[in-house]
């Protein structure tokens, strides 16, 4: 993210590169940096004549080189922008001609979205020369959520902990979709609000009480009625309730807790730290420790495997889901 606020800070300033080759699995940032360079760079007049979009799959290098060569009409400078030029990636080394020589006059933004370039090729070389190379790296899912809060409190607004991981968990790591639906968000919760769970249950439609979330913190806590309420509540919506979102989640967490044991220093600022948590949910690690000794821990590890396997219909067909999550329960607790 800082990366990109100084790429944005170098365009408001007037230095602008001659290309910016936008690369990575997040696609987030590439889109971001491209549409401030579509909106920021040229006037509204300007566009018209000196701003063109290309798409790789309908373009060539040879193409774009040319449309980047051209002078621009009555203006300092053409924004040429060739998106999705993943598409390219047989010949894409092929324009590193031109960027060892780019047209002073042109911005060339290529948006290489989902791949990245091989370091040992020329263009990397020449991109790293003459022009600006953005590499926008996929979140880890426990990144996520600082990433809602610290951009929340960019836009002035408060997110609770549980709240981002509700959208998390329900979203995934796809940054596109979770700012989707955090403008939706900010349309209706005023600034002054904090962004709660049960603001998230209100207008997203994401259930506060019966989710993954909660489920791993029932089984935390041992609390085998409120568990068992959403293991049921899972089996009658297996839809929006996977089973393998499930298996893969308690598996983190258990793993989580296994390197919690490990640990000879237990303050709220090394687990946080070490495990790659929020210090807001550190009380879960130490509640759940007292609740599952070290062996019991490493069983489970064991037996969520077993079970993500049967799953998929490995060594056991035709058992439904619901029996698959109450036989979860019954291992676990």
């Amino acid at each position: 993210m800082d990366e990109v606020k100084r790429i944005v800070a170098d365009i408001r300033n007037g230095t602008i590169a001659p290309v910016y080759f936008l690369m990575g699995e997040e696609p987030y940032y590439i889109d971001k940096i491209a549409a401030f360079i579509e909106h920021h760079v040229l006037t509204e007049e300007e566009r018209g004549f000196n701003q063109m979009v290309l798409y790789g799959k309908d373009v060539s290098i040879e193409s774009i080189v040319s449309n980047a060569k051209r002078y621009p009409m009555m203006a300092e400078k053409q924004v040429v922008i060739v998106k999705e030029a993943q598409h390219l990636s047989r010949s894409i080394d092929s324009l590193s001609s031109y960027v060892d020589q780019p047209q002073t006059s042109t911005v060339l933004v290529i948006c290489y979205k989902y791949a990245k370039l091989d370091k040992r090729k020329k263009l990397y070389k020449s991109l790293q020369n003459n022009g600006v190379l953005f590499e926008s790296k996929k979140l880890y899912e426990n990144q996520v959520s600082e990433w809602i809060r610290k951009v929340m409190q960019g836009r002035g607004y408060r997110i609770a902990p549980k709240a981002a991981m509700l959208l998390v968990e329900f979203l995934g790591t796809d940054l596109s979709k979770i700012n989707n639906e955090l403008e939706k968000l900010q349309l209706v919760i005023p600034k002054e609000k904090e962004i709660t769970a049960e603001a998230i249950e209100e207008n997203i439609g994401i259930s506060k009480d019966y989710n993954n979330f909660e489920l791993k913190k029932a089984i935390g806590e041992r609390n085998i009625l409120k568990a068992t309420r959403i293991i049921n509540y899972f089996a009658q919506n297996p839809k929006d309730n996977p089973l393998v979102v499930t298996i893969t989640l308690l598996h983190t967490f258990f793993s989580q807790l296994l390197n919690y044991h490990g640990l000879n220093d237990h303050s709220p600022r090394n687990v946080a730290s070490t495990l790659g948590v929020n210090p807001y949910f550190v009380s879960e690690y130490q509640i759940a420790a007292k609740n599952y000794p070290m062996k019991k821990v490493s069983r489970i590890i064991a037996q969520l495997r077993e079970l993500d396997l049967k799953g998929k219909g490995v060594g056991a067909q035709n058992i439904s889901q619901a029996d698959l999550l109450k036989e979860l329960l019954v291992k676990i607790i």
